[in-house]
């Protein structure tokens, strides 16, 4: 049975009106002791995670995009010019020169071309020529290095800054720490075709923090609008009725997440149905890119790639926070064997989108402002994978990522690999060090972008990280 009181709650059952009558006033002692104590940084509250929030410094960068290729491309193939795999093709690595954790072949050239790029004049693959027509607007961090040669901890490490704990990913980090701009949006998306990548939605997961600053994935193999938003629009019921029957669920999942301590789940939940109902009004209209000036269209190409990455301006412009944009699902780059023919085909697909991409940025004034970044979990030997196969292995000790717009001093390749281009000897860059250096872009100071849990203050960069001043202009 329910009652009506003036002012009272009118969900309130009899059952629940005793059990707050027979228990309050053992609860008015403890209120006036928890009452000194301080609020913590999940104090429950009702400001919405995705509220926008002041960083911590003046930004150079608003917003992110993580361009993933997934599978570890090989930087002896790409950004990372080493002529003397050609001098010694085939023939075994000297002795004290190279360790790697399998049998391997001999030393492997590279079967792709490489020249001088921009007034910087720095080497680059053909994997990437209009690509490399803005050269100078990026950054080619050739010494990173990862922990283990192994997809799954080299993943979570890069997009999670731990390769073994479940912890927030880049993009919920600055979520939580920066907000949106717009709320009708998604603020953190991943878009990934053909399905899940390896260890799938732990790469975009928010762990700990507020569940809404979890990415949202979309799977752009999708050309169609209706299904790359599944339920976009309700064909059944007008905008004002949907709002009142959200209003009603709304309050009925409010009042069961006060009884349970505003579980972070349920907040989650709450957040993702008000999110789902006001996309109705813009998402459809963004994801279309058949209104886009067909020239527009033509420079980012008809394939899925060029597809994503205009999707991805147009999310920009509308004030979507953080765009992660993968290869697609599994490791593409991953190429054991056959890798001419592998990597040229990869490298056709995103050669194009990339260098429109950039291109339609700086011409709208956008590059400025928004950080994008190139790479993978980590690289590849510049030995063959085994004698008489043309791929090549797994390689965490070096391997090579760019940065470009955002604040980012182009024009430059920071740190070096070896002679043979496998393990970083100069600068070196580990990925908390990249992070940290993002975050500093974006007006956050790595060391203060923190979330108190299980006792303890947690931040992406845990206990390391250095901001590398060099990549910042």
């Amino acid at each position: 049975m329910n009652s009506q009181f003036p002012g009272g709650d009118p969900i309130t059952s009899r059952r629940e009106l005793l059990s707050r009558s027979g228990t309050g006033f053992g609860l008015l002692g403890l209120a006036g002791l928890l009452q000194a104590e301080p609020a913590s940084a999940t104090t429950p509250s009702d400001v919405s995670p995705l509220a926008p929030k002041p960083p911590h410094f003046e930004p150079k960068a608003t917003r992110v995009v993580h361009l993933f290729m997934n599978g570890g491309p090989s930087q002896v193939d790409t950004f990372d010019y080493k002529p003397q795999l050609k001098k010694y093709h085939g023939q075994p690595v000297p002795s004290g020169n190279l360790r790697t954790e399998r049998l391997t072949g001999g030393l492997m050239k590279s079967p792709f071309r490489f020249r001088q790029r921009g007034e910087s004049g720095l080497w680059v693959s053909e994997l990437f020529d209009r690509t490399a027509r803005h050269i100078d607007d990026m950054a080619i961090i050739r010494s990173m290095h990862a922990e283990v040669p192994n997809h799954e901890p080299s993943l979570m490490l890069m997009n999670c800054g731990d390769g073994r704990l479940p912890r927030p990913s880049f993009g919920a980090w600055v979520t939580y720490g920066l907000g949106t701009e717009n709320r009708n949006l998604p603020a953190f998306l991943a878009m990934c075709p053909g399905g899940y990548p390896i260890v799938a939605t732990r790469n975009w997961r928010s762990a700990f923090l507020p569940g809404a600053c979890q990415g949202t994935y979309l799977n752009t193999k999708n050309t169609d609008v209706e299904k790359l938003i599944e339920n976009i629009r309700n064909s059944r019921l007008p905008l004002a009725e949907q709002r009142r029957q959200l209003d009603l669920t709304q309050l009925l999942n409010a009042k069961h997440a006060r009884e349970r301590q505003q579980d972070p789940q349920l907040e989650s939940r709450i957040e993702s149905f008000e999110l789902a109902f006001r996309m109705q009004s813009e998402a459809g209209e963004a994801f279309d890119i058949s209104r886009e000036p067909k020239h527009i269209q033509e420079a980012y190409g008809n394939g899925t790639h060029g597809r994503q990455l205009l999707i991805t301006r147009r999310l920009l412009e509308r004030g979507v926070r953080f765009i992660q944009v993968w290869s697609g699902g599994g490791q593409p780059w991953d190429n054991h064997s056959d890798l001419e023919k592998n990597h040229r085909s990869l490298g056709g697909e995103w050669d194009q989108p990339i260098a429109a991409f950039l291109g339609d940025l700086k011409q709208r004034g956008m590059l400025n402002s928004t950080l994008v970044q190139w790479g993978g979990e980590f690289g590849r030997t510049p030995v063959a994978e085994k004698p008489g196969l043309n791929g090549r292995d797994h390689n965490h000790y070096g391997f090579t990522c760019w940065l470009a717009g955002g604040g980012v001093k182009g024009g430059q390749a920071y740190g070096a690999t070896d002679e043979f281009g496998f393990r970083a000897v100069e600068n070196l860059v580990p990925v908390h060090d990249l992070h940290a250096t993002m975050l500093h872009l974006l007006g956050m100071d790595h060391t203060k972008l923190t979330y108190r849990y299980a006792g303890r203050d947690f931040r992406l960069t845990d206990v390391h990280g250095n901001v590398v001043d060099a990549l910042i202009a």
